[in-house]
């Protein structure tokens, strides 16, 4: 059965603020076609940049956190639009596979490529919006994982006997983040003519002094050298001179069978990551119950961005959002727990029929940011 009211009305309203803290939402515990699965967004930014999904088939489970920069416009977009194409192109072709999962990425570039060259005059700023994406789907016994940016999948699998901890973490995406040495030769091997396509500023290595992500869905004048000789948007910002893109929407892709010692998987975007190592978030998730985990992890990102700042989680808690961005990013965990994926049927989810077909998957979580947001929407339709 389709969640279709949390398509428009406040987050709170789908399932509830709790534990005090008015800018964190959460589904404790929830079936999918493999398990259960868990979920919690806290919110830092003055509008919610994360977007995130579970959909569900008796068959197949579909995972996606998507993490805005520069506004909530590609990451709202990007929750609308990927996963119709990736269930377009996999019915089309008998399946999920590489190929599948590179054409629904790229049509969904180019969809969001037109939405901005229609919304320029109006609004000339939504050609320096982008988001990470990354995606997990589990079918048939294989995990498949996606992505482009810095949000991060990593697999806790039970360690064989002997091993001092009982659990191990498997990352399972590449960080694409020029902090990253190995991004950062890259990005630069691609641009010999170009000696400053990465400079060190603020702090941090940055793609043209700007972004620290290499892929992405949108950030367009990073990728079409027309937009920064665009009058229009040269109104709006400082222009970056191009000679070819220096970000690009294709994804790295990992294919792997699931095996018996696979327990679960963690996706999230890097507000998690910047706060804990992938062993301590899947220790947490190992050592704990399984309702409200993915609430448990959210909290511990934030006790650890509280304690670099000396202050406590009740701090920050009472700190409005747009100014909590100074302290944290905003946060999205999806936990899924692999308990059926040898093929047990017993706990799969109920479904309907859609479009005379269980196949196809069905909206069992989509994440909207606030009431209001389906007006932004309508321009992207």
């Amino acid at each position: 059965m389709m969640l279709r009211s949390c398509l428009c009305r406040p987050l709170e309203r789908c399932f509830g603020r709790r534990g005090g803290d008015g800018l964190m939402w959460n589904m404790d515990l929830k079936p999918h076609a493999s398990g259960d699965f868990s979920i919690a967004v806290v919110q830092a930014n003055s509008s919610l940049e994360d977007q995130g999904q579970v959909f569900t088939s008796p068959s197949a489970t579909y995972v996606g956190v998507y993490d805005g920069h520069g506004g909530p416009e590609a990451s709202r977009f990007v929750n609308k639009h990927l996963f119709p194409y990736l269930n377009k192109f996999a019915l089309e072709q008998g399946g999920l596979s590489a190929d599948v999962i590179k054409k629904a990425f790229n049509a969904t570039e180019e969809e969001f490529l037109h939405v901005v060259k229609r919304s320029l005059p109006a609004r000339p700023q939504i050609a320096s919006v982008g988001s990470c994406c990354l995606v997990g789907a589990i079918s048939n016994g294989v995990l498949y994982v996606a992505n482009l940016g810095d949000s991060r999948a990593v697999l806790g699998r039970r360690a064989s006997e002997g091993r001092k901890n009982p659990v191990v973490a498997e990352r399972l995406s590449t960080d694409h983040n020029v902090s990253v040495e190995e991004v950062r030769r890259e990005v630069e091997a691609l641009h010999p003519d170009d000696s400053h396509v990465v400079v060190y500023t603020r702090g941090v290595w940055r793609i043209k002094g700007i972004i620290q992500v290499s892929r992405s869905i949108g950030d367009v004048y990073l990728k079409k050298p027309e937009f920064n000789r665009d009058p229009i948007f040269q109104q709006f910002g400082n222009p970056v001179p191009l000679k070819r893109p220096v970000m690009t929407a294709e994804p790295s892709i990992l294919i792997r069978k699931l095996l018996p010692q696979d327990s679960f998987l963690i996706f999230a975007s890097d507000g998690l990551w910047e706060q804990l190592s992938d062993e301590a978030a899947v220790e947490i998730v190992f050592k704990n119950p399984r309702a409200g985990i993915a609430k448990r992890l959210v909290r511990a990102a934030l006790h650890e961005a509280a304690k670099k700042r000396e202050m406590s989680y009740q701090d920050i808690k009472r700190i409005e959002k747009g100014i909590r961005r100074h302290f944290h990013d905003d946060i999205t965990v999806i936990v899924i727990y692999l308990d059926h994926h040898k093929g047990s049927s017993n706990r799969r989810p109920k479904h309907s029929t859609v479009n005379g077909t269980t196949n196809a998957p069905t909206d069992i979580f989509s994440l909207k940011a606030h009431a209001g947001d389906e007006d932004l929407l309508h321009t992207f339709s």
